[in-house]
């Protein structure tokens, strides 16, 4: 996990976590970067969930590189069957460990994803992805090209063959490449049959293409880790083919310039 100044949400979520059904022969470890966080979110957690291993970070590390530290910490502390991602804003259902582990049962060697859905609606939220978008979950397992990294197995196989996330990345894209760069070694990924947690979907506006925010502004905002910085778009992109990648890291431009053509905004 890597958090960042949302104390109740990682409280919430670690609440969850811990009270998951579990055989009695499996043993979890927890950690979790605090990237910075000036809510007291580490300070709540040591206090709450003291078995919580805590990785400290300058605020800079956005989720991905964040998941890569506290990942480092962890193959620095032992050697583990099976490692999850989990972002702090997800509250897991009381079975999706064991629904997760089962279905790695079923599916060796394969990462697992677990959709999330809105405690609100019941919409989809987050999970696997096609090439459409996301796949909503069915009655069966199904397999998808890459996914988002709310709820995510990965088994230890999978990791000594394609390894951790990329450090490239800083804040999106990192859990979609590793999708693609499983795929492109042969990885199968599975998405879980019904949903697995609960996560709001973040239907905000970035400032980056938001017609309402000048321009100077939009463009400074373009290549901050929570903008869309298109070096890092690029190199998820060329899994698709360079083509593909040149005119994505073009139109994402584009859409500086004339955020209204996509937005939908008009004059």
């Amino acid at each position: 996990m890597t958090v960042h100044n949302r104390r109740e949400k990682t409280l919430s979520c670690l609440e969850r976590l811990f009270g998951q059904k579990m055989p009695t022969d499996v043993c979890m470890e927890v950690f979790m970067t605090d990237d910075g966080c000036t809510d007291g979110t580490a300070e709540a957690v040591a206090e709450r969930f003291p078995q919580v291993h805590i990785v400290s970070g300058d605020g800079t590390l956005f989720w991905c590189r964040g998941m890569v530290k506290a990942w480092q910490a962890a193959l620095q502390e032992g050697a583990y069957d099976v490692f999850l991602w989990l972002n702090d804003d997800t509250l897991l259902m009381a079975d999706a460990l064991m629904r997760l582990r089962a279905s790695s049962a079923r599916h060796p060697g394969c990462i697992i994803v677990g959709p999330t859905c809105s405690a609100e609606t019941g919409i989809l939220t987050y999970g696997g992805r096609s090439g459409k978008g996301h796949v909503e979950p069915g009655k069966e397992e199904m397999q998808v090209d890459t996914f988002d990294g709310n709820i995510v197995w990965v088994p230890e196989g999978v990791f000594q063959s394609i390894g951790m996330l990329d450090n490239r990345f800083s804040h999106a894209m990192g859990d979609t490449e590793y999708g693609l760069r499983a795929r492109r070694a042969g990885i199968s990924k599975w998405q879980l049959a019904g949903f697995a947690g609960y996560c709001e979907e973040h239907g905000w506006l970035a400032d980056w293409c938001n017609p309402e925010v000048p321009f100077r502004q939009r463009w400074k905002a373009l290549r901050t880790p929570l903008g869309c910085p298109p070096e890092e778009f690029f190199i998820c992109d060329r899994y698709h083919g360079y083509p593909v990648a040149v005119l994505h890291y073009i139109t994402i431009h584009l859409r500086v310039l004339f955020p209204r053509w996509w937005s939908g905004h008009r004059p």
